[in-house]
């Protein structure tokens, strides 16, 4: 016992000998441990304290040096300072604590330490993206009204929501304070950056942002029934910036409002208040560095566009696409299941005895007709639950029906014949009358129609020469000599025709002034084609090539599409799905192939034919319906798989099914 007393003695000198070369901090804690161990050693204290005293006597020079050292910012990091008393580790790290019997130190002493280390550890360097993300976060907070938890953020992450000078020039527009407001482009004049590619001065930034300033305070003050105050600030104060003279005039006529509402409207503002002075603040930030202002609300535009990048990607995304957030789940990426898909034929079409050659939807997408090698025109109603009931038979077609048109408001469907038909029949579809029966002349090819946007016309043509315009009663409008049509279709302008003729291009022709202009030229012949809504795009399937997809305004090739089988058999493709982001197109092989507008693989290859596709038809209501006719003498009806069974059901989640109670809503 008295050997085991003399060590532990003998330990505490030499420990109280080192304790005034650590760090202060570390120096009191120890201290203090020798002290309550001092005093539970009995008759031993006495003797401890003498020696300590002694060993820190002899050490007070060099405590000396050490103290000044700190003091210059030289001493050892807290963090790198250690001890042992009595066979105790302590390390403020907090991680080792440990006697050389295993036992654990006292935890006092450990946590003070610890304390005290964390205190001066330095912060982690944020990169410049790390405080991007910051302070994005921060702006959504802060438009969620959670201010006190955007303050702890930028307090603890030591980032800036905005430069002090933008939120004092924020603080003042919001509030209406349009003096100060004025003031704080000075301080902010040296921060301005030009919005455009166009470098522009910061004093013309400057002046810009004082003008839309300026306009807000005019309006206010007329709102407020303070004409004479508005009138100050448009002679004093707007005019004399001699900044967009012509607004100031529309500015100045606002004056004659007789009251608020027709202020509001006339000017199109929002009226005095935190909307339209938030619609300022949007304005006035462009002029800014995102680094002194953020845009508004800028992380949900950020959100917005990689949800719309991700469905535009999405090779069987074809549902209508909401721009809103609320919508989608953020925490899973964007994908949509084939089953989705018009890949899964819904319903068979038996009713005609011979090849079919065309099919078209209607323009509301509630009607589809079908042309066929027996001579008839059927007419199909499409109910709610999409499946096709028999509406019409149209009959006394001698040569057969090989192309339809169906006039812009669904009215009337024009049929026209293959090669050596001369005539062209236009029906009354709603009550199933002939109203014309047209035919030039008995040497005339009518093989292929359009009408014009007006409805009120339409044009007509065939390989032998013959291009007419004609009206409701097949009386002839115009003619274009010696232009041997294969395919025609009517722009939007209501002047331009499109043909397509047996010297393998497309050109344009304009029946008011009577000229024509070269838009495509192909190598091979142009068996037929189709365009656009928005008249950009133009579809053509090219004898022994295949499916070709031009632009029309830059009048260039922009894809050729891999897979079909094109001869020279007349097939006809569509655009379809929402925004017309996928192509189809029969083929000779007895497929249905759809590609996506970008990829030239295609995404689906539909089978059940069992001779040549000779046309498509999507339908420009309902993007998860397809129709194909093909020379088996059928008619399929193409959607989204009819039902799932259990192990399609496992891989799919509830949002794979597609709805569509959507599309009568």
């Amino acid at each position: 016992s008295n050997n085991n007393k003399r060590s532990s003695a003998i330990k505490l000198v030499i420990v109280s000998s080192l304790t005034p070369l650590l760090a202060p901090t570390l120096h009191h804690s120890v201290t203090n441990t020798l002290a309550s161990v001092a005093e539970g050693a009995g008759g031993l204290g006495a003797a401890i304290g003498s020696a300590a005293n002694g060993a820190g006597q002899g050490q007070d020079s060099e405590l000396s040096c050490l103290n000044n050292s700190e003091r210059n910012g030289e001493s050892s990091s807290a963090g790198e300072a250690h001890t042992n008393v009595n066979g105790l580790s302590t390390t403020n790290n907090g991680n080792s604590v440990s006697n050389n019997d295993g036992i654990p130190a006292p935890a006092a002493s450990n946590n003070t330490v610890s304390s005290d280390a964390n205190s001066v550890k330095k912060k982690k360097r944020l990169s410049q993206s790390e405080e991007d993300v910051i302070r994005l976060i921060g702006q959504h907070l802060h438009d969620l009204g959670l201010n006190q938890t955007v303050d702890l953020l930028m307090q603890e992450s030591g980032c800036r929501l905005e430069h002090p000078s933008a939120t004092k020039f924020r603080n003042h527009v919001v509030e209406g304070e349009w003096d100060k407001a004025e003031s704080d482009l000075n301080e902010l004049k040296a921060l301005m950056h030009s919005p455009s590619a166009i470098v522009v001065s910061p004093t013309v930034l400057q002046l810009r942002m004082k003008f839309l300033l300026l306009q807000q305070k005019y309006l206010e003050c007329l709102e407020d029934a303070k004409v004479l105050e508005a009138l100050q600030v448009l002679r004093a104060e707007l005019t004399p910036l001699k900044y967009n003279t012509e607004r100031i005039h529309i500015l100045s006529g606002y004056l004659m409002c007789s009251h608020a509402e027709d202020l509001r409207a006339k000017a199109e503002w929002e009226g005095k208040g935190t909307a339209s002075r938030t619609k300022l603040l949007d304005k006035l930030q462009t002029y800014l560095p995102p680094s002194v202002m953020l845009p508004p609300r800028r992380l949900q535009t950020l959100l917005r566009q990689a949800v719309e990048l991700q469905r535009e990607r999405c090779l069987y995304h074809n549902t209508k696409l909401d721009s809103g957030l609320d919508s989608v789940s953020l925490l899973l990426d964007h994908a949509c299941s084939r089953k989705q898909f018009p890949c899964y034929t819904q319903q068979i079409l038996t009713e005609h005895c011979n090849e079919v050659w065309f099919c078209k939807f209607s323009n509301d997408g509630t009607k589809l007709a079908t042309g066929s090698k027996d001579t008839t025109v059927i007419v199909w109603h499409v109910n709610t639950s999409h499946q096709l009931k028999l509406m019409k038979t149209l009959e006394g077609h001698a040569y057969g029906v090989s192309y339809l048109a169906w006039s812009p408001d669904d009215t009337y469907l024009i049929a026209c014949g293959p090669d050596d038909c001369s005539e062209l029949w236009l029906w009354n579809v709603q009550t199933g009358e002939l109203r014309t029966k047209m035919s030039q002349s008995h040497e005339d090819s009518l093989t292929s129609v359009a009408w014009n946007p007006d409805g009120k016309r339409f044009v007509t043509g065939g390989q032998r020469g013959q291009f007419y315009q004609c009206d409701l009663d097949g009386n002839l409008l115009d003619s274009w000599e010696g232009v041997r049509v294969q395919c025609l279709w009517c722009l939007g302008d209501a002047r331009t025709v499109l043909a397509s003729d047996t010297h393998q291009r497309i050109r344009g022709y304009n029946f008011e002034d009577l000229t024509d202009r070269n838009i495509v030229q192909e190598d091979h012949p142009i068996m037929s084609f189709t365009v656009s809504k928005n008249g950009r795009l133009a579809l053509l399937n090219v004898a022994t090539q295949g499916v070709h997809l031009w632009d029309l305004h830059d009048r260039v090739l922009v894809r050729k599409y891999q897979g079909v089988t094109q001869g020279f058999y007349t097939i006809h493709s569509c655009f379809g799905g929402h925004n017309e982001d996928f192509i189809a197109s029969g083929s000779e092989d007895h497929k249905v192939y759809i590609w996506h507008r970008r990829s030239e693989l295609p995404i689906a290859e539909l089978t059940g034919h069992s001779r040549t596709v000779n046309c498509v038809s999507w339908n420009p209501v309902v993007p998860g319906l397809l129709a194909s006719a093909s020379d088996d003498g059928t008619v399929r009806i193409w959607g989204p798989a009819p039902f799932l069974d259990v192990q399609d059901a496992e891989g799919l989640n509830g949002t794979d099914l597609f709805d569509w109670s959507s599309y009568f809503n």
